[in-house]
């Protein structure tokens, strides 16, 4: 039996100012062909399908598509959401994708989503935790101390009756550390992974990866840097694209897990290419722009030039010969150091209810809420920040 883990897909993601849906599509596709090439029967997504809790039309219709074409195969798929997703927009329908073999689980209730699929006179069983937050568990154990994100898994897994002669996997999208390591964080995650440093810093806590010490296999998401965590088989798949400048040394990958007829576990982990990689180059414009060095032109690129003087509309004159130019410095040796130029930054402009709940995002590690939004654009057109309603 052969299992794929997939996590972080973030259909919609922009990259600067630049759309990343052909990419997403792209590498869709390619991981359609490697469940083909690889015999894979199960597949575990593990959060975050979505960018934003709200999807644009085009990001539901690309993910409907991928999970059309699982039915098809007859793939059996097991989905769970993140911290980015809506809970209620990704349930949508799951009641209808169950006869399809499309398993969804987006809300904690007091019981971990089950599912056993028998395997060499033995069971296989496939847990689903959907994100949650220690307030969600503690309303259903009143009489549990729940004060941390790692106590809520902990006592959610304490009350579920797992049987250890069988093979036990679990998908949770939480933040999942080592007993003295962090996790390597990929650089396009929200702020409140990024500025985790101690067990209890920011929105989304810490959990120590012995708590799924029950489990043959723990499919991660959150994280967006293929990893283990602790031991091989708590892992983390990562995005299956590089969605920050940072993450350009960042290669991607899918874990395939193999399951043999002595139920051991082996797992594989399969290259993806994406469609367009993100790219740093380095050096003068003349030798940049040099036909003979240019590669991959479609590629998202990253600029340092190393020229002593700056050079009039630089940025113009690289996206001539590279269009998906997504930022350019200098780096000499008459500056002394790098003067970043943030096309992202410089150029967009946002409405008061973008800027607004990228805040919260970047605070509390998830979107807002319709109602939430209300209040907010209410309270500052009393204040006269903004004229905009909802």
């Amino acid at each position: 039996m052969k299992l794929m883990h997939l996590g972080d897909l973030h259909i919609g993601k922009s990259l600067n100012d630049y759309s990343l849906i052909d990419d997403q599509k792209y590498i869709l596709n390619q991981i359609l062909s490697i469940i083909d090439e690889q015999a894979v029967e199960i597949l575990i997504i593990a959060g975050d399908i979505y960018d934003k809790a709200i999807p644009s039309e085009e990001a539901v219709r690309i993910f409907n598509d991928f999970i059309c074409q699982l039915a098809v195969k007859k793939i059996k798929t097991f989905i769970i959401s993140g911290n980015h997703d809506s809970d209620e927009r990704l349930n949508f329908g799951s009641s209808l994708f169950k006869l399809s073999g499309i398993y969804i689980s987006t809300k904690y209730e007091g019981k971990l989503f089950k599912y056993s699929i028998e395997h060499n006179n033995n069971n296989v069983n496939i847990y689903l935790l959907p994100f949650v937050k220690a307030s969600t568990v503690k309303h259903y154990f009143p009489d549990e101390q729940i004060d941390s994100y790692d106590k809520a898994v902990r006592v959610i897994l304490q009350n579920e009756p797992i049987n250890k002669n069988e093979i036990n996997i679990l998908a949770a999208h939480q933040f999942v550390a080592g007993k003295n390591e962090q996790p390597v964080i990929g650089g396009s995650e929200n702020a409140s992974v990024k500025n985790i440093a101690i067990p209890n810093v920011g929105n989304v806590e810490k959990i120590g990866y012995d708590c799924f010490d029950d489990f043959d296999y723990v499919a991660l998401g959150h994280i967006h840097s293929p990893q283990k965590i602790g031991k091989d088989t708590i892992r983390y798949a990562g995005s299956p694209l590089k969605y920050s400048i940072s993450e350009i040394e960042n290669n991607k990958s899918i874990p395939i897990i193999s399951i043999d007829d002595n139920n051991t576990i082996d797992i594989d982990l399969i290259k993806l290419q994406p469609l367009r990689d993100i790219r740093h180059l380095i050096g003068k414009m003349e030798q940049l722009l040099n036909k003979n060095h240019i590669t991959n032109p479609d590629d998202y690129i990253y600029v340092t030039l190393t020229d002593e003087n700056p050079i009039e509309n630089a940025i113009t004159i690289i996206r001539q010969y590279y269009p998906n130019t997504l930022k350019l410095d200098y780096k000499n040796l008459h500056t002394g150091n790098t003067e970043l130029i943030d096309l992202a930054k410089v150029t967009r402009e946002k409405s008061f209810e973008e800027l607004i709940s990228d805040f919260y995002n970047m605070m509390f590690g998830c979107e807002m809420n319709e109602d939430e939004m209300k209040i907010l654009l209410d309270t500052a057109k009393e204040a006269g920040i903004t004229d905009e309603t909802n």
